[in-house]
């Protein structure tokens, strides 16, 4: 059986993915890189039986969708009712207090497809944004174990019956959240600094007469 991996560069979970295929499968096929990375071209003239995305900065194009013989599995850091990017901030700006991780065959429209496993756990009040993504991480390698061995034993996917309910969220709903304005309340402040601070990455800031202003939490 072949498989082909798309994922990407020095994320948390893809070194131990590789290391898994590489046992289990006698040819495989892998794909890294970065956000801003153009899609392997090279990809397009491989199908595979199985293609498993898993942290991928690409969308997989439908034309290599098509080709796959059997699954097109996604790995989704983040539970059916948050689909799409920014998941775990806007759990935690929605005082959710459980999140998870899903795995889903893969259709055109990006988090659509049938769902064959999730894990859920539980959000700390002392949780945020690196926290939180870092047990996701780990929940969705635990999820992959699962699912690859039960494909390996069974030659078929697991039955579940989760699926999606809600629309996913945009990178302009993410952007938005960002924003500070000056008629907010105090607690929706914190709600959004808490749900947008990443260590490395810009978050929370307000603007005043074209200057941007933004949090820098004091450790």
């Amino acid at each position: 059986m072949k498989i082909i991996l798309f994922g990407k560069n020095n994320k948390p979970g893809v070194k131990e993915v590789i290391e898994y295929l590489n046992i289990h499968f006698k040819e495989v096929e892998i794909f890294l890189g970065d956000r801003k990375d153009e899609f392997p071209i090279e990809a397009k003239h491989n199908p595979s039986d199985v293609l498993v995305s898993y942290m991928s900065p690409w969308i997989i194009p439908e034309e290599i969708l098509k080709k796959t013989k059997l699954w097109n599995i996604n790995f989704h850091p983040g539970p059916p009712n948050y689909s799409g990017i920014g998941c775990t901030n806007f759990a935690l700006y929605n005082k959710e207090k459980t999140y998870g991780v899903t795995a889903h065959l893969m259709e055109k429209k990006v988090d659509s497809g049938k769902i064959i496993g999730v894990k859920r756990f539980s959000i700390l009040e002392s949780d945020n944004i690196y926290s939180l993504t870092l047990k996701s991480y780990g929940f969705m390698l635990s999820l992959f174990f699962e699912i690859l061995d039960y494909i390996i034993k069974n030659n078929k996917l697991p039955e579940c019956n989760e699926k999606w309910t809600k629309a996913p969220y945009t990178r302009k709903q993410l952007e938005e959240l960002c924003v500070i304005t000056s008629d907010m309340s105090e607690e929706e402040v914190k709600r959004r600094v808490r749900a947008t601070q990443f260590p490395g990455m810009p978050g929370a800031y307000i603007k005043l007469y074209n200057y941007k202003f933004e949090y820098n939490e004091k450790r």
